[in-house]
């Protein structure tokens, strides 16, 4: 159908969701437990009704379905053995746009011309709800075919002192926080995310603690905590999801590449895949240049492939200031799998409004930049594998 029809289609579709979902109202308000109001389930309600619909026109609604275009890629999410030892290099991307839906995914597939087996995200720990396995989430990213990737966060600050009263006060527990973890402290979250992760039933791939050898970012690094006791944490928390049987999560271990890392490693029990984030800031700061990829990862690649893991590269891009960017990704991944034939991953960092590192706010977005879209669909297309 034509594009302006689709968009008819598609509002008064949802506008009809809400509308039902409200006119039960009445019905919740005698059915809400005790720790949700009747507006917020009636409000629940209709937000997964939104989400079914939203689904629904991604997947559904499409000529050409993403699950068809992934289903060599099925065996992989059934069987987490076959996605720590991929035959090719799976591509993927973070949105900050996809909270409820992952149309922005889709969106920069659709610009790229491919369809992405993984789908990344990144969680925090700690008490509110955000901060709890993302089940929904997950579901919906394995309804489109693909597995999820999920950087969880260690920020200790974020647990209530009510629910968990035998932690240190918020304002001192990341000074040595990692040996909280490895003594027990944050046990009863941890195991419930293990229980949730094992529930989910199909692979997940968990990115804990990432950049933990970089002292300026995360206070889980070394300027609030020993190497010796992250390993600990690490290989504790791991710990507790064999116990719970949670076996098709996958350990992606994400050091900072430019900083020594190896007191850091947790052993090759506990981790499956080597990860590294590729982030070119260019000139929008005083302490950035115009970095290439070799620069960031290339050079320190002898030294990650020490480990014999499979490599993720967990956050791949290029901003637009001090050079040129479609020269960037292209000589990024010009011969890639014969260059780095460790490297079985890929995750396009697409974010629009990222204010995380500099006191302006960063795009990183590439969707609707057509020379950047048209290089690496070039090299891409250029890779056997």
């Amino acid at each position: 159908m034509p594009g302006y029809k689709k968009i008819a289609f598609r509002i008064g579709y949802t506008l009809l969701a809400i509308g039902i979902s409200s006119m039960i109202v009445y019905a919740l308000s005698h059915a809400g437990n005790s720790s949700k109001g009747p507006i917020e389930n009636a409000m629940s309600y209709t937000g997964d009704v939104v989400k079914n619909i939203e689904h629904e026109m991604i997947v559904e609604q499409r000529t050409d379905k993403r699950e068809d275009k992934l289903k060599w890629f099925h065996a992989y999410q059934l069987n987490a053995s076959l996605a720590a030892h991929p035959k090719k290099i799976l591509l993927g991307a973070f949105d900050n746009e996809a909270h409820d839906n992952f149309e922005p995914v889709v969106g920069l597939e659709d610009s790229l011309k491919m369809t992405f087996p993984l789908i990344h995200m990144y969680v925090a720990w700690g008490s509110k709800e955000d901060a709890q396995f993302p089940a929904a989430r997950v579901k919906n990213i394995t309804e489109l075919g693909s597995v999820p990737v999920i950087t969880w966060e260690p920020w200790l600050s974020g647990f209530s002192a009510d629910e968990y009263p035998a932690l240190r006060a918020a304002a001192d527990r990341d000074k040595n926080g990692m040996k909280d973890v490895a003594a027990g402290q944050y046990d009863a979250y941890i195991t419930t995310w293990a229980k949730a992760a094992k529930k989910a039933g199909k692979t997940v791939f968990l990115r804990l603690g990432h950049e933990m050898n970089d002292a300026y970012r995360y206070p889980w690094g070394p300027q609030n905590n020993n190497p010796k006791d992250f390993v600990a944490a690490w290989q504790h928390v791991h710990d507790i999801f064999v116990k719970e049987g949670a076996k098709n999560v996958l350990w992606v271990w994400s050091p900072h590449p430019a900083y020594d890392f190896k007191d850091y490693y947790p052993g090759d029990s506990t981790v499956d895949y080597v990860g590294a984030g590729v982030l070119n800031y260019g000139v929008v700061a005083v302490w950035s240049k115009w970095w290439s990829f070799k620069d960031i990862f290339g050079n320190h690649y002898k030294q990650m492939a020490e480990y014999n893991k499979p490599i993720m590269i967990t956050e791949f891009g290029s901003l637009a200031v001090g050079g040129n960017r479609a020269k960037w990704y292209a000589d990024a991944l010009d011969s890639m799998p014969q260059k780095y034939p460790l490297v079985k991953s890929v995750l396009f960092f697409h974010f629009s409004k990222d204010n995380t590192t500099t006191q302006q706010t960063l795009n990183w977005y590439i969707k609707d930049d057509k020379p950047v879209t048209g290089a690496i669909v070039k090299e891409v297309n250029k890779w056997k594998q």
